[in-house]
């Protein structure tokens, strides 16, 4: 929201230097982010007037104009604008004046310039080079009665403005007046309200024009104006100055009144050519599936019946809250105005407003909700302007349908709360008095405060909701910086949290990047890795309202988060990529809430690394990513066994179970290439997925400790020969069951020729270590041959020659 000083001093005093006035909005809870100071660059731009405008010699868009600036000398100027006109005083800036680049946004010094045979010397400016708004199609025009031939720029429009990023409890700070009242009550100057009297000479509203809400849920209040006679033409200067420096762009006197109460009181108006209006009778209701209207910037919009609309007998004229139609906007022709200014559902105005992709400055106060209470007073406010600025005449009255009406708010508010709340203790009269300067009535009770809160503060509904206004008057910066008193409280135990921490830690210590992605997606994105018979079955968890396009529906699986992201990862490098996310999803239940289940799923793909972590030429595999979850197991304490398995997604034969004293925790396995290929995925992907709820049961609260032995390790390598069936894991367990093996993994694996039909060679190194001794070729040997023996009963090996 932008505030210009000059026209915020309309309604109330600013006795303090403006850096004090940010200070304390800010402080407020009115975060003033900058503050601009318009025309501080201005140097070497005047007013000017144009004394003559000829064609281009040799060329049609342009026109040569000659321009005055009080001197001996006039200036002849090359202008491309359609809108320049003898008899304007507009912005001269001579040569040397840094202005704003209409293209690139950077600021330029102005130079002399020959355009197509003719030499420029200087420049008639448009909004955009000024700084003033992007507007830039045709020059700026100065109507002001400052404006003297020669004088500064600076000094007829020249103004600080107070940039203030609003948040959107505050909707009544969307507004001149709404800033001014904080201003008035942290500076206790007095606030001025704008003045609404008219006189009214035309006949009675209500007897040329009626309204009828049919969707009293969507739209609580309508009022209906009339004002005939209307002149159009351009505003005043001193509205069309207070509008450039609140960001709009001035346009005629009609529209320029009614943006320029929107800013002023925060209510969003729209007007109406009355002879178009089909019996002169509004209806306020849902639209049709399928109904169309072509908009003020004449694109026809579809709608559905979700959306509310502005109507006549014969369709629609406007869409409520957001824009109106083509067919009665007000034109040059216009004599007769039917002014409209409404209340809707703020919810429904926002969601109207995104899926017609029409943001604008009505429908966002629209959607942060406004008081239906404002509705007559901004309709009388706009009305007065129309008769005083544009020869109107006012008729008699106002059509108000009112069908829901708004209830005062009173809250109670104990006087203990406060200290409870702020940690501090204000008198009885620093409380009456902060939130009568805001507007609240208050009535002191022995115990507590009685209050009435005013109609525009649609935002304070609660005992904490005033508490926090006395706070912003009383202000943050007073209240003292206290430790907390008494113990700490003790730590609740979350051993969820915690071994999903420990597993975060130990998966990047092994060389994976964590990736943190959103919790929502799409059915079409998460049928590519759940079944549809599944989703069918329980759908997951929609959202009411997504914000974005394939974002309405909670996740039931990480797998398709893992994926976009490592597709998008292999633009980008075609080399060796481990990422995993540890994360919940939100398994779908017969009540409202769904079971939020956490999650580890990891993705591996690309090149293997070396023993120096640099990518060799083969192409990881179903080991590689085994790897990184036996490493997570280890440093767990967990001995985890993998059991061929099938999973949806997953390729048959190079899946796996992963099973922890006979319960299953988790899947491993290779992306099934169909499943790949719909995420964009050409090369082999290996996931494992593991849920953390079944793995917590199996990890030791305690971790055993061994010391490490000083005596050396005997490592040798065997060949054993299976059955192909047989699981390595199998096969490491009767290994590691020996008291001197202190280690043993699988590091190739061989089906062929060189083995009998049916069975594979797998290739493991053995470390042997005793704690007490350096062993010996004997004591090798020995346990080498009671484990071949172990080996042959339970596994039906064979040592391989």
């Amino acid at each position: 929201m932008r505030v210009p000083i000059k026209w915020l001093s309309e309604y109330v005093t600013v006795v303090l230097p403006v850096k004090e006035v940010a200070q304390r909005l800010t402080m407020a809870g009115l975060e003033v982010t900058s503050i601009e100071r318009t025309g501080d660059d201005w140097e070497d731009v005047v007013i000017g007037h144009v004394v003559e405008v000829q064609k281009h010699p040799d060329a049609d868009r342009l026109t040569l104009v000659t321009v005055d600036i009080g001197g001996d000398e006039n200036f002849e100027v090359v202008c491309g604008a359609g809108n320049v006109a003898k008899g304007q005083n507009i912005a001269y800036a001579k040569l040397g004046a840094r202005l704003i680049d209409a293209r690139t946004g950077e600021k330029k010094k102005l130079k002399k310039a020959k355009i197509r045979g003719v030499v420029s010397r200087g420049m008639v400016c448009s909004e955009r080079e000024l700084g003033l708004s992007d507007e830039h199609e045709g020059i700026l025009v100065i109507t002001s009665a400052l404006a003297e031939r020669g004088k500064p720029l600076a000094e007829v429009l020249g103004d600080t403005v107070l940039d203030i990023d609003m948040k959107p409890n505050r909707a009544d700070g969307l507004s001149v007046v709404g800033v001014a009242r904080d201003v008035a009550a942290l500076t206790g100057e007095t606030l001025r309200e704008p003045d609404l009297s008219f006189e009214a000479a035309g006949e009675s509203v209500v007897l040329r024009a009626r309204v009828d809400i049919n969707d009293p849920d969507l739209c609580s209040r309508f009022t209906l104006a009339i004002i005939e006679d209307i002149k159009i033409g351009p505003s005043p200067a001193w509205m069309q100055e207070a509008l450039l420096g609140a960001g709009m762009r001035p346009i005629n006197n009609v529209v320029d009144i009614t943006n320029y109460v929107m800013l002023e009181l925060g209510q969003p108006i729209h007007a109406f050519d009355y002879d178009t209006v089909s019996e002169h009778h509004i209806i306020v209701r849902r639209a049709k599936d399928g109904e169309k209207l072509t908009t003020l910037d004449g694109k026809e919009r579809v709608f559905t019946s979700k959306q509310l609309l502005i109507t006549d007998p014969t369709g629609p004229i406007a869409i409520a809250g957001v824009m109106g139609g083509l067919a009665t906007e007000v034109t040059d022709k216009t004599q007769t105005i039917l002014l409209e200014v409404a209340n809707f559902n703020p919810v429904n105005i926002r969601r109207t407003a995104m899926a017609l992709k029409l943001p604008s400055e009505a429908s966002r106060r629209f959607a942060w909700g406004i008081a239906p209470e404002l509705a007559p007073m901004a309709s009388r406010r706009v009305t007065k302007f129309l008769v005083e600025l544009a020869g109107g005449k006012a008729g008699e009255g106002l059509v108000d349908a009112y069908p829901v009406i708004s209830a005062p708010v009173h809250v109670s508010l104990a006087r203990k709360r406060i200290a409870q709340v702020l940690g501090i203790d204000p008198s009885e009269e620093q409380v009456v008095q902060a939130l009568e300067a805001l507007g609240f009535t208050v009535e002191s009770k022995p115990d507590r405060f009685e209050i009435g809160v005013p109609y525009w503060r649609r935002d304070v509904l609660g005992p904490d909701d005033v508490v926090e206004e006395v706070a912003r008057m009383v202000g943050y910066e007073t209240i003292p910086a206290a430790p907390l008193a008494g113990r700490v409280p003790p730590g609740v135990p979350q051993p969820i949290r915690e071994l999903r921490e420990r597993a975060r830690d130990i998966l990047v210590g092994a060389g994976m990047q964590e990736i943190i992605t959103y919790p929502l997606t799409s059915l079409e994105v998460l049928g590519r890795v759940v079944e549809a018979e599944v989703l069918e079955k329980a759908p997951p968890l929609a959202v009411v309202n997504p914000l974005n396009v394939g974002q309405e529906r909670l996740r039931t699986s990480l797998r398709a988060s893992l994926l976009e992201t490592l597709a998008r990862n292999l633009r980008l490098t075609k080399e060796h990529i481990a990422l995993f996310e540890t994360a919940r999803v939100y398994m779908p239940t017969s009540g409202a809430l769904p079971n939020e289940e956490e999650q580890i799923v990891g993705v591996v793909t690309g090149s293997r690394l070396d023993r120096f972590g640099n990518p060799t030429d083969e192409n990881i595999d179903f080991y590689d990513a085994k790897a990184y979850a036996a490493r997570l197991f280890e440093r767990l304490s967990v001995t985890a066994s993998f059991v061929a398995y099938e999973d949806y997604g997953l390729l048959s034969g190079r899946t796996a179970r992963i099973d922890v004293s006979g319960q299953l925790v988790g899947v491993i396995g290779q992306v099934h290439p169909r499943t790949a290929k719909e995420f964009g995925l050409e090369k082999d992907v290996y996931l494992f997925e593991i849920r953390i709820a079944d793995l917590l049961d199996h990890v030791p609260p305690v971790a055993t400790m061994q010391a490490i032995s000083k005596y050396p390790a005997v490592v040798e390598d065997l060949a054993i020969v299976v059955d192909r069936g047989e699981p390595a894991a199998s096969v490491l367990a009767e290994i590691k069951g020996h008291p001197l093996v202190a280690s043993a993994q699988v590091f190739d694996e061989y089906v062929g020729s060189q083995v009998p039909e049916g069975r594979k060679s797998l290739a493991i190194s053995v470390s042997y270590q005793a704690p007490d001794r350096t062993l010996t070729d004997k004591d090798v040997a020995k346990a080498r041959d009671k484990i071949v023996a172990r080996l042959r009963a339970n596994c039906a090996a064979e040592l391989r020659s």
